[in-house]
């Protein structure tokens, strides 16, 4: 049967597998997982279609949440509206929530029966979410995973710090219980590398010591099931599926970019092996101005800065402020430039989510989709 979802069975079945099943090797996962990955590249349509769906067929207990869903709210609003909803589904008869779970450890009348009012959880005189969760997975003796995507909107306020805070106090409370019937496994997504590195390695942060890793980008299986989906409408065009994938991977692998170049495709008159890539590097390059312009906004020393780093590795440059770099900036601009300077607009491009700093001393570009529409124009500069 057609469906309008590309699927990601297997990996979801492995990140499930780690995450609630744990080999001696894995255990760190208990402390707290950290996803990140660039923008619009699928990783919310993988986390509620395929990695939920996954961890929940293993009996876990899923709560997720996205704090881009409601700008207006703050994260901490978000989180708990969510846990106050899971909560009460299973004080809920013929919940779908209940009729999923029918395993769960429930009471006599099929319901989950709590020692604390979910009304009040989170506010002052209220249950703790520490309280909360340890008396859920007591009761209900399952693993529950709370999924926040985009946790880096958590970052920068004081209420964001009291949640993660909270949430590390509810993974204490619960997985140093002796003799557990299950885990809080806390799984945080994020678009902004450099935020979800530091939540994991600065000693101030609630999670430091969780485990960080990238987000997989869609391969050539979805380019694949793309066409095959579209094929089947009368008169359309398709280009083959080589020039199919080294298109998907000019767009950054962005899937809703790949759909746009496919329609694009269809009113040109050119054979379409020789329209397709024309079409993907244009939309490539709109997509890059906007954060090429944002780059432009931080004058000739932050292009120079950003150049230093772009030509470097994909994987990280070092050096920043080394003699070569500091040369390259002053032939840039026409003038000796402070190191000083150079380390302010370094923090700025970061937290503009333009550049990331995997370690210490080492920066990258934060898209590798930019990085490479930046050289190429460099390039084409140079000619």
């Amino acid at each position: 049967m057609a469906t309008d979802v590309f699927h990601r069975t297997a990996y979801a079945e492995q990140m499930a597998q780690q995450l609630l099943q744990p080999s001696p090797l894995q255990m760190n996962v208990r402390s707290g997982v950290l996803l990140s990955g660039i923008r619009r590249v699928g990783k919310t349509t993988f986390l509620r279609q395929d990695l939920v769906p996954a961890l929940e067929a293993r009996g876990a207990l899923v709560v997720y949440v996205d704090l881009w869903a409601d700008r207006s709210k703050s994260p901490a609003t978000l989180v708990l509206d969510a846990v106050r909803a899971t909560l009460q589904q299973m004080q809920t008869p013929g919940s779908g929530l209940l009729q999923r779970f029918k395993g769960l450890n429930l009471g006599a009348v099929g319901l989950m029966t709590l020692g604390f009012q979910i009304e009040h959880l989170g506010t002052p005189g209220g249950a703790t979410l520490a309280q909360a969760y340890s008396e859920l997975v007591a009761k209900a003796r399952v693993d529950v995973v709370l999924i926040v995507d985009e946790v880096q909107q958590a970052l920068g306020t004081e209420d964001g710090t009291s949640l993660l805070h909270a949430l590390k106090a509810a993974r204490d409370a619960v997985n140093a219980q002796p003799g557990t019937p299950g885990h809080f496994l806390f799984l945080g997504t994020g678009s902004h590398k450099s935020l979800i590195t530091d939540m994991a390695t600065r000693h101030s942060q609630p999670f430091t010591g969780a485990l960080t890793t990238a987000y997989e980008p869609l391969g050539q299986d979805f380019v694949q099931w793309q066409l095959q989906r579209i094929a089947s409408a009368p008169g359309v065009v398709l280009p083959s599926a080589a020039t199919a994938w080294a298109g998907f991977e000019a767009l950054g692998h962005r899937p809703e970019e790949m759909l746009k170049a496919l329609v694009q495709l269809q009113s040109s008159p050119a054979p379409a092996d020789q329209a397709f890539p024309i079409i993907c590097a244009t939309l490539a390059s709109a997509a890059a101005d906007v954060e090429l312009r944002a780059i432009e906004e931080f004058g000739e020393l932050g292009q120079a800065v950003f150049d230093f780093i772009a030509q470097g590795s994909e994987t990280g440059v070092s050096g920043l402020f080394g003699e070569e770099a500091m040369a390259s900036y002053a032939a840039r601009t026409g003038g000796k430039v402070p190191t000083s300077q150079v380390q302010k607009l370094a923090e700025k491009m970061i937290s503009a989510n333009l550049i990331a700093r995997p370690g210490h001393g080492i920066y990258t570009v934060a898209d590798p989709f930019v990085r490479k529409v930046w050289l190429e124009r460099r390039k084409l500069l140079q000619r």
